[in-house]
């Protein structure tokens, strides 16, 4: 099979399981439903791999749609955001710990490996470690992925049926004009290469929220997205989810499948307790806190808070914040190991 029929394949698959999804009322069916069918597709043996291209101007995109939510209203709301982030970084090391403790002593994994299988997030990152110094970057990869997947599907659902969430509150009604959108888009590429330089994570797509959120406030480029292009940009998304099933041998998954488990576990619990702390410090609402602190993908969440309703600068940054903490926290835990 070639590679463009395999793509074209998975693009079916994720589009054939955002129209099912959003038949049968799943939030953001277009992101969770095109993830479970091209996870399914990738579990049958399918391999494909999405352009580069493709990828960076679906994050430009959703940057961009993520960006129309950034007022002058949630920008004064930003005074509140350091201790937030404050309780999530504490939360980090904790979540880390539990779960790296239990790969140790129940699942065989070396402190190196259970390290790098146990971080709750950073998964580019992590995969450059683990390829650096010879781990098990198969297996990581489908232990982080099914971290990934169980919070990209369960996060929308659990905040729209226990909190109500509606959606889409905090955008503009109107689209936005294709010479408003191409400027954005064209800033948004420019931008994304340079954050790639400085090493910011998921550089396009806070390249994209950048110029979108400056062309927001000083009323430049009024508008929102369109939601044929909103729906395209999250098939992408999904697709890239469902992915990294993909080709993955029966012997890998089988061994994965309980790591993934616990530390989806250890980072739910973790998560709540962070939430549990922010309520109480900063009374900010328990639906927004939880796609703030939920560790799932940087784009998947900042996805589902527009698709919900939420404060999407909040949560994108706090999910920036946890990356940015990670990128610190691993290699020093890891050079602690190897100088023990």
């Amino acid at each position: 099979m070639s590679h463009l029929t395999g793509t074209l394949l998975a693009f079916c698959a994720g589009a054939l399981g955002a129209l099912v999804f959003g038949l049968i009322g799943f939030p953001a069916a277009a992101l969770t439903g095109s993830a479970v069918g091209v996870t399914l597709v990738g579990l049958a043996g399918l391999r494909f791999d999405l352009p580069v291209w493709m990828r960076t101007a679906a994050f430009i995109l959703l940057g961009v749609n993520i960006g129309t939510g950034v007022t002058p209203e949630t920008l004064q709301a930003a005074a509140s955001w350091p201790l937030s982030i404050a309780v999530l970084g504490a939360s980090l090391p904790l979540g880390l710990a539990i779960a790296k403790a239990g790969m140790v002593r129940w699942m065989g994994f070396s402190q190196r490996d259970a390290i790098l299988a146990s971080a709750p997030g950073h998964l580019s990152y992590v995969l450059s470690m683990s390829l650096e110094q010879g781990g098990p970057t198969a297996q990581i990869a489908v232990i982080q992925s099914i971290r990934v997947l169980f919070l990209t599907l369960c996060v929308p659902l659990l905040v729209s049926v226990v909190f109500g969430a509606s959606g889409a509150t905090l955008l503009p009604v109107a689209d936005m004009t294709l010479i408003s959108l191409g400027l954005l888009g064209l800033a948004g590429l420019i931008v994304g290469y340079g954050y790639q330089k400085l090493r910011v994570p998921a550089a396009f797509l806070m390249a994209g929220m950048t110029v979108s959120a400056l062309g927001h406030v000083t009323n430049l480029t009024p508008g929102r997205l369109s939601a044929g292009l909103g729906d395209a940009a999250f098939v992408v998304m999904g697709t890239m989810i469902g992915s990294r099933f993909a080709g993955q041998s029966g012997a890998v998954l089988r061994n994965s499948v309980v790591a993934g488990a616990w530390l989806t576990l250890v980072n739910v619990i973790t998560t709540l307790m962070a939430v549990t702390v922010a309520l109480v410090l900063m009374g900010v609402p328990p639906a927004v806190l939880i796609v703030a602190y939920a560790p799932g993908g940087v784009e998947a969440m900042a996805a589902i808070a527009v698709t919900l309703g939420l404060d999407p600068a909040y949560v994108a940054a706090h999910h920036v914040m946890r990356l940015l903490i990670l990128s610190l926290l691993l290699p020093i835990w890891m050079a602690r190991i190897r100088e023990g």
